[in-house]
């Protein structure tokens, strides 16, 4: 399985949906716990709105998103305590059906994991894949950018 990932932080929407379908993406996993956003374009309905008229279909998984907690020390650079913070997520029920949901929607057409953060080394996203997909070929999309590798 091929699964995607890409960030906003510092695109328009109009740079995601560009990288989105560049890559061949028909499917868009907003994995944030709160889809809202001060940026322009990337708040729920508004996304949904502008994926829907590119052709990219958009699921929102709340259960998937990071707990305030981890999104605080995602902010300052505290991976040890989002890394603590995203796994007892994880463990949630709540997650635990989102995540076999996330599982199955990628299966049916290529989809990408959404959140903020453009560099996703510092992002939740690739600690959701690296637990709930761990085999799975990982393609980072970098809005405005070259592709690269996640993993």
């Amino acid at each position: 399985m091929q699964i995607f990932t890409i960030g906003y932080e510092g695109a328009t929407q109009a740079e995601l949906i560009a990288a989105l379908q560049d890559a061949g993406v028909e499917r868009v996993i907003d994995v944030r716990a709160v889809p809202l956003s001060r940026r322009p374009g990337f708040s729920k309905n508004v996304l949904a709105n502008g994926l829907r008229e590119a052709g990219i279909d958009y699921v929102n998984l709340k259960a998937l998103g990071t707990p305030p907690e981890g999104r605080e020390a995602a902010r300052k650079g505290k991976q040890d305590v989002l890394e603590r913070v995203y796994a007892a997520q994880l463990d949630t029920p709540e997650a635990g059906l989102d995540a076999a949901r996330m599982i199955a929607l990628a299966e049916e057409k290529p989809s990408a994991l959404l959140c903020f953060e453009r560099d996703y080394r510092g992002c939740h996203r690739t600690l959701l894949w690296q637990s709930v997909l761990p085999d799975a070929e990982v393609v980072d999309l970098m809005p405005n950018a070259t592709r690269a590798a996640a993993g």
